[in-house]
């Protein structure tokens, strides 16, 4: 069953409908302790699914995203006795669609999903495309699966709730595949941010939807990352080592700002290698600082930046680093490698458009 797109103001009608056409089976809700104070009262209230399914919640941060707290969900999936034609419920953002997702694809060698993104970072990455996982000894997202869900059903009604921060980082995202399909739907992202007091998340749905398009067109045409799929990695080779070292540091910083930072790094390598326009390496490095920030680094880093590279999932030859880079706005080339002085002088440029 192809993966359906619900988008909609009312989620719990949207669940109930879509439970009721495959036959109202058993459900169990998986959610963090976040999404379930905030989020599962409210929908329990409204859905006779949710209402009836039992919840398994599991901590909030990236850093719990592993195989300790994958256990404890596999317990409580067996001592629920969930059998394969029931059905997990991921209500949350990326780490709850991650690993329940994940927990689901695997107990039993397999359980349907439903993804509810909570967050838009959710919505627009983690949610759609079937990618699954933990992080495991010390690297993010090392152990996964792809396993589509059945639905993901996203609501603007879950957004209004969210801080800015979580708003801009799921925007990172947003910007990141505006920049696989052209320079006119990149450009017009840059005239708007999320953390403007001025910014509706009412006007999110839209962008949410397009965005999710640009990714989904990518994973249907190649869904287990053989190929053009790894144009969506834009930004994630950097992005994760800024990510993983945030953690290493006892620091985390949102996923959607380290690919912001990451993004920023790669369309530096672009124009090196790839000779990709200066004046959108300029606009978006521009942006970025203004709106994310910048990542604290000093070239002390670099060594455990490029350790940390080197563990990326797109690499095939250990001694070389893998990129998918730019050569135009909508013109990605993936399996782009860069020797590690071309990095570090990328890493320079990037500290000096973020003034460090």
């Amino acid at each position: 069953m192809e993966q359906q797109l619900i988008y909609t103001a009312s989620p719990a009608s949207a669940l109930d409908d879509l439970t009721q056409r495959l036959g109202r089976p058993r459900c169990v809700i998986i959610a963090d302790v976040n999404t379930a104070g905030l989020v599962l009262p409210v929908l329990t209230a409204e859905s006779e699914t949710a209402a009836a399914a039992p919840q398994i919640i599991i901590k909030s941060g990236d850093a719990d995203k592993n195989l300790n707290e994958l256990t404890g969900v596999w317990r409580q999936m067996d001592s629920l006795r969930l059998g394969r034609k029931d059905i997990v419920i991921n209500v949350g953002g990326g780490v709850v669609t991650d690993l329940g997702g994940f927990a689901a694809a695997t107990f039993k060698r397999g359980l349907r999903c439903i993804n509810m993104p909570t967050t838009v970072l959710a919505a627009v990455d983690a949610s759609v495309g079937g990618k699954t996982g933990i992080n495991f000894n010390g690297v993010k997202n090392l152990v996964g699966t792809f396993t589509e869900p059945l639905a993901t059903i996203i609501s603007g009604r879950f957004f209004a709730t969210l801080p800015p921060r979580e708003i801009l980082s799921g925007y990172a995202e947003i910007i990141k595949h505006s920049l696989l399909e052209d320079d006119r739907t990149f450009t017009s992202l840059l005239h708007h941010s999320p953390a403007e007091p001025a910014f509706s998340t009412a006007g999110l749905l839209p962008l949410i939807q397009t965005s999710v398009l640009t990714k989904k067109r990518i994973c249907d045409a190649d869904l287990r990352e053989s190929g053009i799929r790894k144009a969506l990695n834009f930004g994630h080779t950097a992005g994760h080592a800024f990510e993983a070292l945030a953690l290493r540091r006892q620091a985390p910083v949102p996923h959607g700002y380290a690919v912001a930072w990451g993004m920023v790094t790669e369309i530096i390598l672009s124009h090196m290698l790839l000779n990709f326009p200066s004046e959108y390496v300029a606009l978006l490095a521009r942006y970025v600082t203004d709106n994310y920030g910048a990542f604290d680094l000093s070239c002390n880093d670099y060594p455990e930046l490029l350790e940390l590279m080197s563990h990326d999932k797109k690499n095939t030859d250990p001694e070389k680093i893998n990129f998918t880079l730019l050569e135009a706005v909508g013109r990605p080339r993936i399996d782009c490698t860069a020797d590690p002085e071309r990095i570090k002088a990328a890493l320079d440029i990037y500290r000096d458009f973020s003034g460090q």
